[in-house]
């Protein structure tokens, strides 16, 4: 009887191959033949999984996202029960830091993408922004519940919050790869501004 082919698993295996080559050589060495010799498969059948290279780097982004939302639902578990808006904030904020192994690579992989869309905006750009501002809107959301309970000052506007937040989580991140500081003080950092915000509740918005 002819063994029966899981095609999820393979389009997962192939998908993770690229994912791991665009960790330690950048997408710009993600052929699909280096593809298919990373996943141990031929070429012929990354093809028929992945008709284009744009499908299966798409198809890799995607799985990508799906690994920082398992990193943040964790993370989001293990702040506490129920969770808190700070508490939830803390804990998503803080799954975007290169502060262990997992962190570092989902990070690095990630600016792989981001030096693609400088290279080339048409292939990954149309389709990169939908997660960042999925994410930016359930932060606005969590800070807007802690503006409404008196836990951050009423004059706050927490869409422009969330972003601020974000873009410096991102900035933190580049400078840990870059070697200006490392997981432990990008942490500090972050929580140095959290506390800030959080704690300023009872005084005048400045």
């Amino acid at each position: 009887m002819a063994e029966r082919v899981d095609h999820e698993e393979r389009r997962r295996q192939i998908a993770e191959a690229l994912l791991r080559i665009a960790d330690t050589e950048g997408l710009q060495s993600a052929s699909m033949r280096a593809v298919a010799a990373e996943a141990g498969v031929s070429l012929r059948l990354v093809q028929y999984y992945f008709a284009t290279k744009e499908g299966l780097l798409l198809d890799a982004f995607a799985r990508l996202g799906a690994q920082l939302q398992e990193r943040m639902a964790r993370r989001i578990e293990a702040a506490g029960s129920p969770p808190t808006p700070r508490g939830t904030v803390t804990a998503v904020l803080s799954s975007i830091l290169p502060t262990d192994p997992e962190g570092r690579r989902i990070t690095r992989t990630y600016t792989a993408y981001y030096t693609l869309v400088l290279n080339d905006p048409e292939l990954i750009g149309r389709h990169g922004a939908a997660q960042p501002l999925l994410l930016e809107g359930f932060l606005a959301k969590q800070l807007a519940a802690a503006r409404e309970a008196g836990e951050i000052p009423a004059g706050k506007d927490p869409q422009m919050v969330a972003a601020g937040l974000l873009a410096m989580v991102n900035g933190l991140g580049s400078s840990v790869l870059g070697g200006q500081r490392d997981g432990d003080q990008a942490l500090a950092i972050l929580r140095h501004h959290l506390a800030e915000l959080f704690e300023d509740a009872g005084s005048d918005d400045r």
